[in-house]
C-alpha cells in the first residue's frame, strides 16, 4: 500500500512538473494585482512657487506630478540650444511638439556663455532667453539644467578653463562658490519673467549632473547641493521642482531636491572594445530605478532604493540614442531606442524624458574647441563640432524613423496619461534572472483597482529573442482575472507595446460607456471630432490585433477583415492577418476603434488643433491653423481627419478617402541638384595611434583621436555644391556623405563645418544651417577622410561593412549626395 501511495505522489509530482515545463513553454505570465495600492503622500523636499498667474497649479507626491491637481505625466526632451542656429530654433521646436514632447530641457552651458571670465555672451545661439521664450509661445513647457557641471560631452563638462585654474571644483570652496554666483546670477537675469510664477514656461531647475556623495563636512555631496540650491533661490531661480541626477552614488539631499533616472542603449564611454549587448534598459526594474549603464564617467556602484524613498520615478536620461566616442562607436537602430519607453513606463516612470531627443552642433569659440576631449584632461573624445547622438531629431533636424515609433507612445501619454500615472507597477510572478536572460518573458503591469495597462517587451537590442509560443498574461485583479488575450498567441520575436485592460471608452457628451476588456493592439490617440470619439490603434508586427468589448457593447458597424464573435462576458472582435490590416469599428454610443498598421501610424500627427489628425509619409508640424510638410519627394500626400479642408499657394487635389481621413495630394516643382566631386590628395601613411592615461574607474589606456594637423594627409576631396535655383519650393538640402575611414572632416576654406567618426551610418549635413546664403551662392567644400588601417584599437559596431584596398586601409568616398527636402505649407481651415 505505501509503495502505491509513493508511486502515485511520484506520478502526481511528476504531472506537476510536466504541467509546469507546458506552462513555462506556452509563455503564461502570471501577474498578481490585487494587492491595495498605497495612497500618495508628500514629498519632503521644499520646492518653489508652484503657482502662475493664470491660476495652473504644478504639484507633485510621492507617486506622480499633478496639473491642476490631476495627475499629470509629460514627455520631456532634451535640445540644446547652444548647439543650434538661433533662425531654426522655432521650426525645431514645433517639430519637437509634433512629436509630443511637451517639455524642452535643456543644458546651460557655461563655457558656451563665459570662456573668457567676467565676459559673458548672450547672443545668436547662446541667447537663452529668446529660446525661452520661443518654446513658450508654442506651450512647450522647460527645464533648464544649469549646472554648473553638466558634463554633455562638452570641454570640462561646462567648467570654463579660467574656472579650473582658479582652484577647487564642485565643492564649497569660497573662491569656486563665488564663480558659480556669478554665473547663476546671470542665468537669472536671462531667466526673469520667464518663470512658471511669472507665467512663462519654466517649471523646474536641475542641479549639477551625476554628482556623487562626499564625506561629512567636506563641502561635497549633499552640502553642496544644498548650498547651489540656496544660491540658485538667491539669484531668482524660484521654481516648482528641483532636481539632480540620482544614479552612480548620486548625492541627494531628499528634503531639498527630487532624483531623476535614466539608462542608455549603450554605454560608449566605457572602455571595452566588445558588444555590450543584453542592457539592463531592455529589463524591467521592479527592484531598483537606478541604472547600471548610466552615464556617469567613473560611475562606480549604485544607490539603494532609500535615496529615491516617497518620491515619483522622474527621468531625464533615458537614452534617445548615443553620442559616439572615437573609441566605441554604436550605431543604431530604430527599435534600440523606441523599445525603451515601453519599458521604462512599465517599471513605472511618470515623466519620460530623453537625453537627447535633438541633436547640435557646437559653437565656434575663440581660441579652444568645446568638445570632451583627452587632450584636455576630459574622459573621453567626441566629435569637436559634431553632436548628433543619433538622435530623433539629428544635429541638423534631419528626422530618424526612431521619432515616428517613439511619437506613437508619446501620443498616448499625451491623451492617457492622465490614468497612468497613478497606476501602481505590477511584476509578474517569474521574471528574468538578469537583463541577458532570454528564457523568460518580459511583461510588466500598472493598474488601479481594476483597470490597468500590461507592457509587453520581447525585444533586446543585440539578442536573438525567441518567439514566445502560446503567450499569455493572466492579470489577477481584485475582481476577476483578465486573460490578455482570451487564447494565447504566438509573440514575436522583436515584439515591444502596451495593451489596455479595462479601459473605458467615452462617446461624446454622454455620460454611457463601453468598457475595452483588453486589446492586442497599442493604443495611442483619442480624437473627438464630428460629434464621434475616435480611438486609434496600432497592430504589434506579427501580433494579429484582437478587441474584447463588455457585454453593454453594441458594435453597430464594421470595416476590414474583423471576425466578431458574443459570449455572456462580451464581445470579442479579431482582425484577420498579423499586423497588415486596417479596420474600423463603430460602437454605440458615438465611440470608434480605429486599427491601423504600425507603419501607417507611424504616419499620423497630431497638432494645435485636438480635432484634427494629419496621416502623411513626409515630416510634419504645425503651428496653430499652419501646416508644414517637409520629403525628399516632391509628391506629397497626406489624409486628414476632422471637420476642416486645406488651403495653400499650391494646387492641391482630394483624392478620396483612406480609411477615416479623406485624402489630398500636391506635386511640386522637382530640382536636381547634383555635386561636383574631385578627388584631390591621396592619403600618406598615418601616425600611429597615441594613447590616452588610464583612470581608476577605466583601467585601460583608450587611443585618442587624431591631432587636427594629421588631416594634413589625409585623403581629400573637393566638392562643388551648385545653387539652389531660384522660387525651389525647398526648406532645406541635405548633403548625405558616405565613407570609409576613420575620422572625416567637412570645412569651407579653414572654418570646419561638421566632422564624424566613421561608424556606418550615411553622415548627413544640412546645407541651410552649414552655411550662409545656401540658396543663392555656389559653395566649394572640402571633404578629408583619415585612413583606417586594417588592425585598429576602437570598437566599431558595423565593422564588417568596411572594406580595406590591397595595401589593407579604408579611405575612400562612395557617394555625395545633394537631397532637396520639398515644403509644402497648408492653411487648414473649417468646412463650414
Amino acid at each position: 500500500m505505501m509503495r502505491k501511495i509513493w508511486m502515485r505522489t511520484v506520478v502526481i509530482a511528476g504531472l506537476a512538473v510536466v504541467v509546469g515545463i507546458q506552462a513555462r513553454a506556452q509563455n503564461v505570465i502570471s501577474i498578481d494585482a490585487t494587492a491595495p495600492m498605497a495612497a500618495p503622500q508628500p514629498v519632503a523636499a521644499k520646492l518653489g512657487s508652484s503657482r502662475n498667474p493664470r491660476g495652473q497649479v504644478i504639484g507633485i507626491n510621492s507617486q506622480y506630478l499633478t496639473l491642476d491637481g490631476k495627475p499629470w505625466l509629460p514627455v520631456m526632451g532634451e535640445f540644446q540650444y547652444s548647439r543650434y542656429p538661433e533662425a531654426k530654433w522655432e521650426q525645431e521646436i514645433l517639430k519637437m511638439k509634433a512629436a509630443g514632447v511637451q517639455v524642452i530641457e535643456t543644458y546651460i552651458i557655461w563655457n558656451h556663455h563665459e570662456e573668457v571670465e567676467g565676459q559673458f555672451d548672450w547672443t545668436g545661439q547662446r541667447d537663452l532667453r529668446k529660446f525661452i521664450e520661443l518654446c513658450g509661445r508654442h506651450g512647450m513647457d522647460v527645464y533648464p539644467r544649469i549646472g554648473p557641471w553638466v558634463h554633455g560631452e562638452v570641454r570640462h563638462g561646462g567648467f570654463p578653463d579660467w574656472v579650473l585654474k582658479n582652484g577647487p571644483v564642485r565643492q564649497n570652496d569660497p573662491v569656486y562658490l563665488k564663480e558659480v554666483q556669478s554665473f547663476y546670477a546671470q542665468i537669472g537675469a536671462q531667466l526673469k519673467g520667464e518663470l512658471w510664477k511669472d507665467g512663462g514656461p519654466v517649471i523646474g531647475i536641475q542641479l549639477e549632473n551625476e554628482y556623487r556623495e562626499g564625506p561629512a563636512g567636506s563641502g561635497r555631496g549633499t552640502e553642496h547641493i544644498r548650498k547651489l540650491k540656496e544660491m540658485a533661490i538667491a539669484d531668482g531661480l524660484d521654481v516648482p521642482l528641483y532636481t539632480v541626477t540620482g544614479w552612480d552614488g548620486a548625492a541627494v539631499p531628499l528634503d531639498e531636491v527630487l532624483p531623476t533616472f535614466g539608462g542608455y542603449p549603450d554605454a560608449p564611454w566605457q572602455g571595452s572594445n566588445k558588444p555590450l549587448y543584453g542592457n539592463e534598459i531592455y529589463a524591467f526594474r521592479f527592484r531598483n530605478r537606478v541604472a547600471g549603464n548610466m552615464g556617469a564617467v567613473g560611475g562606480r556602484g549604485q544607490n539603494a532604493a532609500a535615496s529615491y524613498k516617497n518620491t515619483p520615478f522622474l527621468t531625464a536620461e533615458v537614452g534617445g540614442g548615443g553620442q559616439d566616442t572615437y573609441f566605441r562607436r554604436p550605431a543604431f537602430d530604430a527599435d534600440d531606442i523606441a523599445a525603451i519607453a515601453p519599458v521604462m513606463l512599465g517599471s513605472g516612470v511618470n515623466l519620460l524624458g530623453y537625453y537627447m531627443f535633438h541633436g547640435g552642433v557646437n559653437p565656434d569659440s575663440g581660441s579652444i574647441t568645446l568638445e570632451e576631449s583627452q587632450r584636455a584632461d576630459d574622459a573621453t573624445d567626441v566629435p569637436e563640432k559634431s553632436y548628433d547622438f543619433q538622435s530623433p531629431l539629428g544635429a541638423f533636424g534631419q528626422e530618424r524613423e526612431s521619432l515616428r515609433k517613439m511619437k506613437l507612445v508619446h501620443y498616448f501619454l499625451n491623451d492617457f496619461g492622465a490614468e497612468l500615472a497613478p497606476m501602481t507597477t505590477r511584476a509578474p510572478a517569474e521574471v528574468p534572472s538578469g537583463p541577458k536572460d532570454t528564457s523568460v518573458a518580459r511583461v510588466a503591469a500598472r493598474t488601479n483597482g481594476e483597470a490597468g495597462f500590461v507592457f509587453v517587451n520581447n525585444y533586446v537590442r543585440g539578442l536573438t529573442m525567441p518567439e514566445r509560443k502560446g503567450f499569455q498574461v493572466e492579470l489577477k485583479l481584485p475582481k476577476e482575472v483578465v486573460k490578455v488575450p482570451e487564447e494565447p498567441i504566438g509573440l514575436p520575436a522583436g515584439a515591444y507595446g502596451i495593451w489596455p485592460v479595462n479601459l473605458p471608452l467615452r462617446g461624446v457628451a454622454t455620460e454611457k460607456r463601453v468598457t475595452l476588456r483588453y486589446s492586442t493592439a497599442q493604443l495611442f490617440k483619442r480624437v473627438e471630432t464630428g460629434g464621434q470619439a475616435y480611438y486609434f490603434f496600432f497592430a504589434l508586427p506579427g501580433v494579429s490585433a484582437e478587441f474584447a468589448l463588455d457585454a453593454s457593447a453594441k458594435v453597430t458597424g464594421v470595416s476590414g477583415p474583423v471576425e466578431t464573435s458574443r459570449s455572456e462576458s462580451g464581445v470579442t472582435l479579431r482582425v484577420r492577418g498579423t499586423g497588415a490590416s486596417e479596420a474600423e469599428v463603430k460602437l454605440d454610443g458615438g465611440v470608434r476603434l480605429v486599427l491601423l498598421p504600425e507603419a501607417e501610424a507611424e504616419q499620423v500627427w497630431r497638432g494645435d488643433d485636438p480635432s484634427m489628425l494629419l496621416l502623411t509619409k513626409s515630416n510634419a508640424f504645425s503651428d496653430g491653423t499652419r501646416w508644414t510638410l517637409q520629403s525628399d519627394d516632391p509628391t506629397m500626400k497626406f489624409g486628414m481627419l476632422g471637420e476642416v479642408k486645406p488651403n495653400a499657394e499650391q494646387k492641391i487635389a482630394k483624392d478620396g478617402k483612406d480609411g477615416v481621413f479623406v485624402e489630398y495630394g500636391a506635386v511640386l516643382p522637382k530640382i536636381e541638384l547634383k555635386a561636383t566631386v574631385t578627388k584631390v590628395q591621396e592619403a600618406k601613411p598615418r601616425e600611429p595611434w597615441a594613447l590616452g592615461p588610464k583612470l581608476s574607474w577605466r583601467p585601460n589606456a583608450l587611443p585618442i583621436k587624431p591631432e587636427v594637423s594629421e588631416f594634413a594627409g589625409a585623403a581629400a576631396w573637393r566638392i562643388e555644391v551648385p545653387p539652389v535655383p531660384a522660387g525651389a519650393e525647398v526648406s532645406d538640402v541635405w548633403l548625405k556623405i558616405d565613407y570609409q575611414g576613420d575620422e572625416a572632416r567637412l570645412s569651407e576654406g579653414k572654418r570646419l563645418i561638421d566632422d564624424d567618426f566613421w561608424n556606418g551610418l550615411s553622415w548627413t549635413v544640412g546645407l541651410k544651417e552649414a552655411l550662409p546664403d545656401w540658396r543663392s551662392a555656389g559653395r566649394t567644400l572640402e571633404l578629408r577622410v583619415l585612413p583606417l588601417p586594417k588592425t585598429y584599437p576602437m570598437y566599431l559596431e558595423k565593422a564588417e561593412a568596411l572594406h580595406f584596398d590591397a595595401e589593407g586601409v579604408a579611405d575612400t568616398q562612395s557617394g555625395v549626395n545633394l537631397i532637396p527636402q520639398y515644403q509644402l505649407v497648408l492653411n487648414v481651415v473649417g468646412q463650414r
